[in-house]
């Protein structure tokens, strides 16, 4: 069974492989997904760290970036809105 889903495994990874290759994909999506992760963890660090809103503090997590990463700005806002309410 181990060799079966090993076999499968590296069927994938040369399968992903000749299509990164062939269509000419680059990096550029893992430096724009890097990027945006980056801005995500900053505009969580600015609301921690900003003093406006002394008792809101959002945890910096995988989840909490996601949440960053996926809605931007608006999902920090979430964030700190769902922070604040359940306070």
């Amino acid at each position: 069974m181990r060799i079966a889903l090993t076999g499968v495994l590296i069927g994938s990874l040369i399968l992903l492989l000749y299509i990164v290759v062939s269509r000419k994909l680059g990096l550029a999506w893992m430096t724009r997904l890097g990027l945006h992760i980056v801005l995500a963890a900053l505009g969580i660090y600015v609301v921690n760290f900003s003093g406006l809103l002394t008792e809101a503090y959002i945890p910096l997590n995988p989840v909490t970036i996601s949440t960053a990463l996926v809605l931007g700005l608006p999902g920090v806002a979430l964030l700190l809105g769902l922070k604040l309410a359940l306070i």
